[in-house]
């Protein structure tokens, strides 16, 4: 039994175990210390494009990347330390598969098994139910009536590690490349969900995702049932999503459905998230937007549409674009340093692990350091007030948030009033204290144009 207290003090508990015919009650009392935690993150009512710690009221800058396999290491040391490598950048949200098995490897250089002593484990071929062939993905003989027990201990084990430093892992059920699925519907089915559902819900750092690549195994009827399930099945009510190739497959207005998990691999995010933030007006609801698979680094340099098309450069230039729609995003680390494939340092995406030639997520740490600088939240995209080319959040009369893409000149119309100004640099995370700005319109400096850069202004 398991129980997420939502405030410190003496809780009064009943049980009853049943089988069969017999039966067994018990009862009894115990004390919730105050963990200081952060609590579940849920979606900030007075501002619902965006999110909320519900234990502190702090508002929530989701900054993701993707690890689906880490918990196909078969070490926690190795799960334990690529949490904490990704905490210490910044990273406060990771993309984490249940059930999800894959044979395709994405042209990455990692491979299960074990290369060498020194080396630790890993698999894609997760095994969340007994399995008479593990590492058959197309007959791995699962038997879903029962369930491993060592993975979702292992899951247990990393959750609360994640918990400890206020990272959320987004929980995705299953995924189309497993190829075996229990059948849609079944009793199967249903026990995995509601097992899950039980087991993980008592942690605060979850939200649910209901399959990576959904629409092409699963249909709409179906995401809209098993979401309205998740949800009642819950008592805390996470987060849930779900994320699919098509992005009308989503559920945008349901009432499970609390925020987008977009597959958009265009290199024009600006305006890919303006327009999905009108769709969701025309909705007539609000909820965040995300973009939670727009490339990885160094992963598809073949047909991309420029060979620069998958660089950090570029993702983290994709990642000002979506937080300057007032959107948020899930990033991709490089795969390129291998696992079990040398050096055999790495695995970024696909497993979480790294080392310190990785550097693509300092870049991102910097969009968090600039975006907490100030109440995000409390703007909006307000690009009308800038020359074009560039990009502006704003809170009118308030504060003003401007991003040049290609550097050289911001032009910004402002409501009356003086305003201080700072400069911010995208590739360091310098800033430079300017001259108070006034007036309706303001000219910033001439920045170079082989850099973007990051003008703020609040009204002093």
């Amino acid at each position: 039994m398991r129980f997420m207290p939502p405030a410190p003090g003496d809780y009064l508990y009943s049980a009853e175990y049943r089988q069969g015919s017999s039966r067994s009650t018990t009862a009894g009392v115990f004390h919730a210390n105050d963990g200081r935690r952060h609590g579940p993150i849920r979606v900030d009512s007075q501002h619902p494009w965006h999110f909320v710690w519900e234990g502190t009221g702090e508002h929530y800058f989701f900054n993701g990347t993707t690890a689906y396999w880490l918990l196909g290491w078969s070490d926690d040391k190795v799960i334990q330390s690529s949490i904490q490598r990704l905490h210490d950048l910044r990273i406060n949200r990771m993309r984490v598969t249940v059930a999800g098995r894959t044979n395709v490897f994405y042209g990455e250089p990692v491979m299960v098994g074990q290369s060498s002593p020194a080396a630790p484990k890993w698999t894609v071929f997760l095994t969340p139910w007994p399995a008479k062939q593990p590492e058959d993905i197309f007959h791995p003989g699962f038997d879903y009536t029962r369930f491993d027990l060592s993975h979702w201990q292992k899951l247990d084990r990393a959750l609360r590690f994640a918990r400890d430093r206020d990272m959320v892992i987004s929980l995705v059920l299953d995924m189309n490349d497993s190829r075996v699925h229990p059948e849609a519907d079944s009793a199967d089915e249903q026990r995995f969900l509601r097992y899950a559902v039980a087991r993980f819900s008592p942690f605060s750092n979850i939200t649910w995702d209901l399959g990576d690549d959904l629409d092409l195994y699963r249909g709409v009827s179906w995401t809209r049932q098993t979401g309205s399930l998740i949800k009642q099945w819950d008592p805390y009510q996470h987060l849930a999503t779900s994320h699919p190739v098509n992005n009308a497959h989503q559920d945008r207005t349901a009432q499970w459905f609390d925020f987008t998990s977009f597959q958009d691999w265009n290199r024009e995010q600006h305006a890919f998230m303006l327009n999905e933030r009108e769709k969701q007006k025309h909705l007539g609801r609000i909820i965040p937007q995300t973009n939670e698979e727009y490339g990885y680094e160094d992963h598809y340099p073949v047909w991309a549409p420029k060979p620069d098309a998958d660089s950090a450069d570029t993702l983290r230039r994709m990642a000002w674009e979506i937080v300057m729609a007032g959107g948020y995003q899930t990033t991709g680390e490089t795969a390129r340093r291998g696992t079990n494939v040398w050096p055999d340092t790495g695995g970024g995406w696909m497993n979480g692990r790294g080392d310190a030639t990785m550097t693509m997520l300092q870049g991102y740490a910097h969009i968090v350091d600039f975006m907490t600088g100030f109440d995000w939240w409390k703007t909006e995209p307000h690009d009308e007030l800038v020359n074009r080319g560039n990009f502006c959040l704003a809170a009118l009369g308030q504060t003003y948030a401007v991003y040049l893409p290609h550097g050289g000149t911001a032009v910004i119309q402002l409501a009356p009033g003086s305003y201080a100004v700072v400069r911010f640099d995208p590739m360091s995370g310098e800033r430079l204290t300017l001259p108070a700005a006034s007036g309706r319109v303001w000219t910033s400096p001439a920045t170079p144009a082989n850099s973007d850069w990051v003008f703020l202004l609040q009204k002093k």
